[in-house]
């Protein structure tokens, strides 16, 4: 008689692939509506685009490497990969760079150290960096946030700019593209100026990015959600959110005039979303419940770190690459010791 064999583990828990991805996608839903309210179409043309390449790059590469092609595809990873780019793109990036992006998070981000499971490095933050190092003048053109550009401009100048590359004839990139507020903020700040001037003359609301600030919020309900479910743990964002909001904490109740609360920081740039849905990737991330606090609040320390003092406004993607590199070594001094087992 036959009995057939497959390898451990043989507890089924329920958890597979394709539905934490799907829960994934489900949990970006509030923030995307609230990027497209906010920000116009520019969110969805992205995403139009990249999910198609992303699938073909996957299907592509697994074909090189002689795998089948159905399983991956149908995981929903690459997507997840593809719709987290298109959240950190401008929306008003023309589409032959949402293929670059994308191409490059998946082939080399991702299937160059082996594909799922095996890359040392978030592919969407490869992808990302690439284009903000190569490309750093399209990628800080963010539509006005303002009752001066009514959301039919906003999606016209969006549309064109999509599939020409400029904006159209009767519009301008000067008189309806403009800094963010973290660029304000770093932008003001190198020219001496107090947090009072440059709020003054900046696209501030009264807790922090104009516009922004409901896109964080979006994000975080959707993260909730995914601790509700538990796809992911509570260590990854604590640390992340701690790792900002301390900081900057400190250095506005010692110089109010030169750093911004940490609610500011919590509430601007892509902080909701790197908390709950890029610096969680599980592959990517730290594995032990340790090292997952401090692989978080390095990433939440160097974000504050870079937009205080660094070259870019944000700079989470930069701080999720760093501490990718830092992952091997976390590990080996955070997993916990199995019984028996001596120490190094």
């Amino acid at each position: 008689m036959r009995f057939e064999t497959t390898p451990a583990p043989h507890v089924v828990a329920g958890f597979t692939v394709p539905r934490v991805m799907f829960l994934v996608l489900l949990a970006l839903v509030p923030a995307g509506f609230a990027h497209v309210v906010v920000l116009g179409p520019g969110l969805l043309l992205h995403l139009a685009v990249a999910a198609p390449v992303a699938l073909g790059c996957e299907a592509a590469a697994l074909g090189l490497r002689r795998r089948p092609a159905g399983p991956a595809l149908r995981d929903g990873s690459v997507l997840v990969t593809a719709a987290l780019l298109a959240f950190c793109l401008p929306p008003l990036l023309p589409w032959w760079l949402t293929v670059l992006g994308t191409a490059v998070a998946v082939l080399l981000g991702k299937h160059v150290y082996g594909g799922l499971g095996y890359n040392p490095f978030n592919p969407a933050m490869v992808g990302y960096a690439v284009l903000l190092i190569s490309f750093p003048v399209a990628m800080t053109r963010w539509p006005l946030i303002g009752a001066e550009l009514d959301w039919p401009t906003l999606a016209r100048l969006t549309v064109h700019s999509f599939y020409a590359g400029v904006p159209p004839p009767d519009l301008s990139w000067d008189a309806w593209t403009g800094a963010t507020a973290l660029d304000v903020l770093r932008t003001g700040l190198r020219q001496r100026l107090t947090m009072q001037e440059i709020r003054a003359g900046g696209p501030f609301g009264a807790l922090g990015a104009a516009g922004w600030v409901s896109i964080n919020l979006a994000a975080l309900a959707g993260g909730l959600f995914l601790l509700r479910r538990g796809i992911v743990r509570w260590q990854i964002p604590t640390g992340v959110l701690a790792g900002i909001a301390i900081p900057a904490a400190l250095g506005h109740a010692f110089d109010p005039g030169s750093h911004p609360g940490a609610v500011f920081h919590l509430l601007s740039g892509a902080t909701m979303l790197g908390a709950f849905f890029i610096a969680t990737d599980p592959v990517s991330a730290a594995s032990s419940d340790r090292g997952r606090l401090i692989y978080g609040a390095g990433i939440g320390i160097l974000t504050w770190v870079i937009r205080r003092w660094g070259s870019y406004p944000d700079g989470l993607a930069f701080a999720v690459l760093l501490m990718n590199l830092a992952v091997p070594l976390i590990d080996r001094y955070t997993i916990p010791r199995i019984y028996g087992q001596a120490r190094d």
